[in-house]
């Protein structure tokens, strides 16, 4: 059920990336100027094996703060294989040194976090989360996912995705299935919004993670990891209106659902990024907006409509990207 969504999410972000690139005029590099993997492997292939201790603690249910310490280990001890990659004392240190820098932006996260946690927990607000979905959407299903995102954001700051989404499962499963949900759906979209929060500003640690080893703004990094997570919302939303995606379903509404998917991540993306292959024009992007709304409709021909909507102002995006110089799809 799960391998659908996530190819998906992935498509998604693909597609956000080579809109970036189009809309920067990168391509790709010829096979010839790319570095040769034997020679790569035989300069640095001795690295593949701190991934190999990790995945294996990890495999054998150490805690992943431990297999985190290990794994560095494992890199210091590795890089004494080759006198090319030996770290000096000095090095060592300022690497140290860069590390806990790093780290400061998700210490800050993580304690703000725990306020806004801690609060949730003593006034028993989570405790009541469940009635009041239900009384606050009144008794729709759109409303009510849209509130339990929101909680998500709050009840997920700081925490692992998955502890947020046991958390998050315990108040909103009972209240999505109250609302018509099936059980295992209802499981799924609660865990698939539980890891909006480590991407979504002002608390967005893998982001801050990211943006530390990057040595890049932290909220700046938040902003595009929120936009290019779309696909956290997007698809839980498929799963309620277009089953399919979880293969749940005859097979002929299966394809159908999962052609409703592919139009509605394609459909997304540019009205997002305000490019795909060539620059989205405001029409075409409110035009664009309008056919992906129409795809969570339950009418056969307004979804249609939709479709042909979205294939329409990609295709002619293309054409026009084709006239004004080589196509970068793919690039990205």
């Amino acid at each position: 059920m799960a391998v659908v969504p996530a190819i998906l999410y992935f498509l998604t972000v693909y597609l956000f990336v080579d809109a970036i690139a189009a809309r920067r005029g990168m391509t790709g590099q010829r096979r010839e100027d790319l570095p040769r993997a034997r020679a790569v492997l035989a300069t640095g292939g001795h690295f593949l094996l701190p991934l190999a201790v990790l995945v294996w603690y990890l495999v054998q249910g150490v805690s992943p703060t431990r297999v985190g310490f290990i794994a560095v280990l494992a890199v210091f001890i590795v890089s004494l294989f080759r006198a090319s990659s030996r770290i000096s004392p000095r090095a060592w240190l300022a690497a140290l040194e860069k590390g806990a820098r790093s780290a400061l932006p998700v210490t800050i996260a993580c304690a703000t976090a725990g306020i806004v946690v801690g609060a949730v927990g003593l006034t028993g607000l989570g405790l009541k989360f469940s009635d009041m979905v239900v009384s606050l959407s009144g008794g729709y299903l759109l409303p009510a996912l849209v509130l339990v995102a929101l909680a998500s954001l709050v009840l997920g700051m700081g925490l692992p995705v998955t502890a947020s989404y046991i958390v998050l499962v315990v108040l909103a499963g009972p209240a999505l299935q109250d609302l018509g949900v099936v059980l295992i759906t209802a499981h799924m979209v609660v865990f698939w919004l539980s890891q909006d929060s480590n991407v979504t500003p002002p608390v967005a640690l893998a982001a801050y993670a990211a943006a530390g080893i990057a040595g890049a703004s932290p909220m700046r990094s938040g902003i595009q990891a929120w936009k290019f997570a779309k696909g956290l919302y997007l698809i839980p939303l498929l799963m309620i209106y277009a089953p399919g995606v979880l293969l749940q379903g005859e097979p002929v509404q299966i394809a159908i659902d999962l052609l409703v998917a592919l139009a509605a991540v394609a459909g997304a993306v540019p009205v997002l990024e305000g490019h795909f292959q060539a620059p989205v024009r405001a029409w075409e992007r409110v035009l664009l907006a309008a056919a992906v709304v129409v795809l969570f409709l339950p009418e056969p021909w307004l979804r249609a409509g939709g479709i042909a909507v979205i294939v329409l102002v990609l295709g002619f995006n293309v054409v026009r990207a084709r006239r004004q110089g080589p196509v970068s799809f793919g690039a990205g």
